[in-house]
Parts: C-alpha cells; structure tokens; sequence
C-alpha cells in the first residue's frame, strides 16, 4: 500500500465531468442524500460489476462508482489503477432503511466475491482491487462485523482461507471521489462488458434465512463471453 507521501498529488478539482443521473435507476448520483436514506460503500474488485449487483437490489435509491480509501484528491482512473493513489474502486450504495437493511445489502456483498485474496479478485490484482466496507452508521458497523465472523465460518466449514476484508468508518476511509462518466453505469452501457462478479456458491447466514427466507443470489451473472 502506497504512504500518504509517495502518494500522487492529484488536484484541486475533477478533471473530467459527470452525467448526475444513473443510467438506470434515474436518480441523482452525488449531492446531498435524501432525508430518510442511507449510505454504505462497499468495494470487491472492478467497479463495473461491483455497481450491477447493488443497482438490482430492492430498496436500493442510487449508486455510484468512485475512488476511495486512498489518499489522492480528484483521482483519474488511470492514475488509481497504478496503485500509486491508494485508493480502492468503490460503489457508494444508497439505500431506504424501510425497504432494505445493511445487512441484507452486506449478503450480496459476500456472496459475489472472494474476500480471501488480499488485492485482488481474479486477474485484477492490486490494492486498487482489495475487498473494503467503508461504513457511515453505527447499524453498518454491527452488520459488517457480524456477516464477516458468519460468513468466515461458511468458508471455514468449506476449506477456504481467511478474510481480508477491510472494514472502517467511511469518515476515516476519507472522501468518496466520484470514477469518469464512462464508469457509470458501465454493464448497462455495454451489456457484453467485462465482468468477474457473480455468485461465489456460499451463503452469508446471518439473522436471514432463518427471518425471511433469503437465499443465496443466483441472479447476478457476468456477461455471456466476459
């Protein structure tokens, strides 16, 4: 992981301009969120699936794909994928409470990745592509804990490895910085597009199947090709 001194120095503002409404849920993607909703980050690898999975899930208002947990103000993709940032390709998750719960949302985040492998998730490799829950309540925090110790016995039951998922504050992890236009919405822009997510053939237990039934996703799937 890069220091805050070797880091690159970025720049005082965004170098390139973003559409504000998503492609698909047509709600605003950044600017103050809405009284009543929530906000998690989440990070599990290239952006681009990462923002397919939470976009499907009821309860879910907007997302978004940026930069985050590093140290570079106004970071360019380029820029971040060297490492050189610190920062990791995250999806900030906005969500109704009433409809959907952090720990619902935090499912979905085990179930499509692999959070043993430190830096990376398949061919892409590097701290740019570690696993993170970057948290923004107190209920997040709870959720984060408590799916990672459920979800670490799901793996130790089948012979897997540790997880090395990073888990803060949103606030310590530092400021969410918004990926260039063309990151948006990327699998809906280009349906055939690149994409190593899908579902991991576990599922994350806690406080759900015995609720309401959940189950494991089996809906979320890369593009035919990718």
């Amino acid at each position: 992981m890069v220091t805050p001194e070797e880091a690159l120095p970025g720049r005082e503002t965004r170098p390139f301009a973003v559409s504000p409404t998503h492609v698909v849920l047509g709600t605003p993607i950044e600017g103050e969120t809405p009284e009543g909703l929530e906000t998690i980050y989440v990070a599990m690898g290239c952006f681009w699936g990462v923002e397919r999975i939470f976009w499907k899930q009821p309860g879910v208002w907007t997302t978004a794909v940026g930069y985050m947990g590093g140290y570079t103000p106004n970071p360019t993709y380029e820029e971040t994928v060297t490492g050189r940032t610190g920062h990791a390709e995250t999806v900030k998750v906005v969500y109704d409470p009433e409809r959907t719960s952090a720990e619902l949302l935090l499912k979905a985040f085990w179930e499509n990745h692999d959070p043993t492998t430190a830096n990376r998730q398949g061919n892409d490799v590097g701290t740019t592509y570690r696993s993170a829950i970057y948290w923004t309540t107190p209920e997040q925090e709870r959720a984060a804990v408590a799916t990672r110790d459920a979800f670490q016995k799901e793996l130790d039951d089948n012979g897997y490895g540790q997880i090395t998922t990073e888990i803060r504050a949103a606030a310590d992890a530092g400021t969410f910085w918004l990926a260039e236009d063309y990151h948006q919405g990327y699998l809906h822009k280009n349906p055939g597009g690149y994409c190593n997510h899908g579902p991991n053939g576990l599922t994350c237990p806690v406080g759900l199947l015995s609720k309401d039934g959940v189950a494991a996703q089996v809906d979320v799937l890369p593009p035919t090709g990718s």
